[in-house]
């Protein structure tokens, strides 16, 4: 890597035509190329790691046009690839992050080795199982997780205890844990096993372990959470572990024209109707 420089960088005038077009965030552009999330690549840019034009970037608050030269660790930033999605059951056991500082295994450690860099949209906590969705874009994996675009989230949620109807309309109308309130979760009691029940839940945001929470505030202590769809992508029967490319065609046809899949993300933000 080339030896960044000492200044910090807060303007590339010098360096740039003075009428830009297109520009856009430095953080936004990197995480299009595929290098980083957008919040990634924004620590990137604070800890002195991106260049652009020859120049340390020290502030993510800055904009850059097509004919800026980026480099990340010394190195062109990847050239924009088409968007791609990806399907993965993700066990129970395995930790959604890039890298886990208790070495416990993570969903990218066993990934098909053909698969480019991917980010995962959202995450699923340690114990939690199913549908995981990864994509290549960090804009697109921003975009979905956005509570503007209206995504609902669907689970089948074990649980054990004998809620009543009572408890479940709670759930639907809003639960206060700790403090933090929590908007409306679809509920829909399926059957009961023993001390055991299950449920069809769906939820629009996706908190820190949202679910487990609402769940204990009704006295519902949730044992097994798998999620089988996300929108409309759905986990269908993806074997545990199997990851599976989501053709580009449906990929078209679920996120339509608000985020198109060359990569040049569209300012209008469409709320999709419930799935």
């Amino acid at each position: 890597m080339t030896a960044p420089s000492k200044r910090n960088m807060t303007s590339c005038k010098a360096n740039r035509p003075a009428v830009q077009a297109e520009s856009a965030r430095i953080a936004k552009v990197i995480a299009a190329s595929g290098a980083a999330s957008r919040r990634e690549a924004e620590k990137m840019v604070m800890a002195g790691r991106v260049e652009v034009n020859g120049q340390v970037l020290r502030t993510p608050a800055f904009n850059v046009s097509k004919s800026d030269k980026i480099h990340l660790d010394g190195a062109p930033i990847p050239a924009k690839e088409p968007t791609r999605l990806w399907r993965y059951n993700k066990p129970a056991g395995v930790v959604s992050s890039t890298r886990d500082d208790r070495g416990r295994p993570t969903v990218f450690d066993n990934l098909p080795s053909d698969l480019p860099r991917v980010v995962s949209v959202g995450r699923l906590d340690l114990n939690s199982e199913g549908l995981l969705l990864l994509t290549n874009n960090g804009e697109l994996k921003r975009w979905l997780e956005l509570p503007a675009t209206g995504w609902l989230r669907k689970y089948r949620v074990r649980a054990k205890g004998s809620p009543t109807e009572a408890e479940l309309e709670q759930l639907r109308q809003g639960v206060v844990s700790d403090g933090e309130s929590f908007g409306s979760i679809e509920t829909t009691l399926d059957r009961r096993t023993g001390a055991n029940a299950w449920f069809t839940v769906g939820i629009r945001e996706g908190r820190n372990r949202e679910i487990r929470r609402a769940f204990e505030v009704v006295g519902l202590r949730v044992n097994r959470l798998i999620r089988v769809s996300y929108g409309q992508f759905r986990l269908g029967k993806l074997a545990p572990g199997k990851v599976e490319e989501v053709p580009k065609r449906v990929l078209r046809e679920c996120i339509g024209k608000s985020f198109p899949t060359n990569g040049q993300e569209s300012s209008n933000v469409r709320r999709f109707p419930p799935r």
